[in-house]
């Protein structure tokens, strides 16, 4: 199978990578189910997708919460009868030195970056396992791929979940699982306004989110590749940055 036809889910689809992502795969051919809070956002997403010819169905989504996963899995199943590939893109950063304490923060990105992940996982696997294949792709960060001052803490649930995926795909070498970490570096999209608590540093960061960074557009085609490929071919791990990026 290519993406034309496969039925994929998306968290965090209301925005940013996760918007782009279902747009260019529902222009593909896909049936794209989206989840994410902002569900006035999704609405209009869906509306637009089928006014341009594509498959789209969408529910409100808290990765934090098991049920929401399920539903969202469950809606893909019901409305198209199977589900191939979910997008767990859904993430938050809060970016500050560690010895500033924001243990809350740090509750918030373990909640949704990892624990959102896995809640995921718990929904989706039975289903691939029952259809016989199925694909988890999941956006990380280059951020735990170079370590930097103020992102320890968000850089460490990135690579929890990127060890995540690795013993999994370990675990599911009979074929019916494929396992896809993709990490993004500077990519336009909100992640700034909410990751950066200190005006001036926010301000900083935006600046260099606009030089440097590359479009969404850029990573939903880095993900559409990885489902692309034929179902005896896994893309592991796929990163892709701003070619100016240090």
């Amino acid at each position: 199978m290519t993406v034309q036809g496969k039925v994929i889910a998306i968290t965090g689809a209301s925005s940013g990578i996760g918007e782009a992502t279902a747009r260019h795969l529902a222009s593909l051919g896909a049936a794209v189910v989206l989840g994410a809070r902002r569900t006035e956002r999704l609405d209009r997403l869906v509306g637009e997708i089928e006014a341009a010819g594509g498959e789209a169905v969408a529910t409100r989504v808290d990765v934090t919460d098991p049920d929401d996963l399920h539903s969202l899995v469950n809606l893909g199943v019901e409305r198209f009868g199977r589900l191939d590939v979910l997008v767990g893109n859904a993430g938050i950063s809060k970016i500050s030195p560690v010895a500033d304490l924001d243990v809350e923060g740090w509750s918030a990105m373990v909640d949704v970056n990892v624990k959102g992940v896995l809640h995921g996982i718990a929904a989706a696997l039975p289903v691939f396992r029952r259809q016989g294949g199925g694909h988890l792709v999941t956006v990380v960060s280059t951020s735990g791929l170079k370590i930097v001052p103020t992102q320890a803490v968000y850089a460490g649930t990135k690579n929890a979940v990127r060890t995540l995926l690795e013993g999994l795909r370990q675990e599911s070498t009979d074929g019916v699982l494929r396992t896809t970490s993709i990490s993004p570096g500077y990519v336009r999209t909100e992640f700034v306004d909410n990751a950066v608590d200190d005006p001036a540093a926010r301000e900083q960061a935006k600046r260099n989110m606009a030089e440097l960074g590359i479009e969404p557009s850029a990573v939903a085609r880095a993900i559409a590749f990885a489902i692309d490929q034929p179902e005896d071919v896994e893309i592991g791990d796929l990163t892709i940055r701003p070619t100016r990026q240090g």
